[in-house]
């Protein structure tokens, strides 16, 4: 009999070098015709991540301090969803303002016309929420022109991305930015999107958006980010509108401003 070192039967993958360039499960290789044991576990603990984030409640409060931190002010608003089980059940109701939220917000109308709403949502990914938004805020900050006026950020719970445009409307904005904790995947529970609307209306379907996904560190950063969400906001405002006909050349692209020469 002749010794063999352990691991002997682990077979490695060629595409092992590619991994440093994704959290996409590849190059796990085998052992004879199966996984190895390390993989197996890690599966399962990605996957209980991702049902953790789901089900996992956002706090609200903490949320709030860290937004006001950032110079916002802030109001809070709850969908027709009264808890998470119904949020899961009925998508449908965390679209939709509770009739409490929408009178509170129809008396928070601001005198002056709001530009740029901000929304945050709680969505699919607490963990996306508490863990993003407060430094995205702060890069959306250094962005924003000096003479848009944003209002309140709105703070909604148990709400879906169509939430937004009730809320927008109710306070009359040109133009909502959502901030909502993704659906978890099983390489990324804290993934945080951005969905930009002009003219929020209710009855808008997904195609007059825009989306910013998954924003993190290993994403798409906080800089690059609010860059990217900034440039079409300013092309939406000139263009009047989003979605579709809007497209993302913020790479290429460089905005006129007037009175500006490029």
């Amino acid at each position: 009999m002749t010794d063999k070192p352990i691991g002997h039967h682990l077979h490695t993958d060629p595409w092992q070098q590619l991994k440093t360039f994704t959290r996409a499960r590849i190059a796990i290789g085998r052992v004879g015709s199966s996984l190895p044991t390390k993989e197996v576990l890690d599966f399962g603990l990605s996957h209980a991540m991702a049902r953790d984030a789901v089900h996992l409640p956002l706090d609200f409060n903490a949320l709030e301090a860290d937004v006001q931190a950032q110079g916002f002010s802030t109001l809070r608003v709850k969908s027709m969803a009264s808890d998470r089980a119904t949020y899961l059940l009925r998508p449908d109701w965390g679209r939709r303002l509770s009739e409490q939220s929408l009178t509170a917000l129809t008396q928070h109308k601001s005198t002056k016309p709001i530009d740029f709403l901000i929304v945050i949502g709680d969505g699919l990914s607490s963990l996306a929420v508490s863990r993003h938004v407060a430094p995205l805020l702060a890069e959306m900050r250094n962005h924003l022109p000096g003479d848009w006026h944003t209002g309140h950020v709105v703070i909604a719970s148990q709400a879906r991305v169509a939430i937004s445009d009730e809320i927008g409307q109710a306070l009359q904005a040109r133009m909502v930015a959502m901030l909502i904790g993704e659906r978890p995947g099983l390489s990324s529970p804290d993934s945080l999107g951005i969905y930009l609307t002009y003219n929020p209306k209710l009855g808008l379907s997904d195609a007059a958006r825009n989306c910013i996904s998954n924003v993190r560190p290993e994403g798409l950063h906080y800089a690059a980010a609010a860059k990217k969400l900034v440039w079409l906001a300013k092309e939406a405002m000139h263009l009047k509108m989003t979605g579709v006909a809007l497209k993302d050349e913020s790479d290429v692209k460089v905005i006129k401003q007037p009175n500006q020469i490029i």
